[in-house]
């Protein structure tokens, strides 16, 4: 796990495009993101950050009444969720995550902790207030975005 203090919305932008960069080198059909933290810490900023940065070039919605927005990227789909409103811990299976619609496909969720069964991850970032600034923790368990961790070292 990597601790990282994230100054301002530029340096949490430039996560966002780390991310989405190795996004676009990992060789897997499938890759899922939990972001975690209290409101207003940054998770749909760094949601919109990797989507727009991986080519979308419209708006990226807050999927908070939603609870998903996907983003059809030709051979590429994003799905963004979140469960922060979401009273019915079963909501998540309306979205069949595990389909095979698209070459490759990335799962963002915010608000993991609402899921009823454990979802492996294969980065989770956690945020928190500090000091007028991002504090974030990075868990890389399937050392994918390894090169990402070394950038902050």
């Amino acid at each position: 796990m990597k601790n990282i203090i994230l100054e301002n919305d530029e340096a949490t932008n430039n996560l966002g495009a780390l991310i989405s960069k190795t996004l676009t080198e990992i060789n897997k059909s499938s890759v899922e993101i939990h972001l975690e933290g209290d409101l207003g810490t940054g998770k749909t900023f760094l949601t919109r950050s990797i989507i727009s940065n991986s080519g979308w070039s419209g708006i990226v919605k807050s999927p908070t009444y939603t609870l998903c927005e996907e983003y059809d990227l030709g051979d590429l789909i994003f799905l963004h969720i979140d469960l922060y409103r979401t009273n019915e811990p079963e909501d998540i299976y309306i979205f069949d995550l595990d389909r095979k619609t698209h070459l490759k496909k990335i799962i963002i969720i915010e608000w993991p902790q609402k899921l009823v069964l454990d979802r492996n991850f294969d980065l989770k970032i956690s945020f928190e207030h500090f000091e007028n600034k991002r504090k974030v923790s990075i868990n890389d368990d399937s050392e994918l975005f390894s090169n990402l961790i070394k950038y902050y070292e």
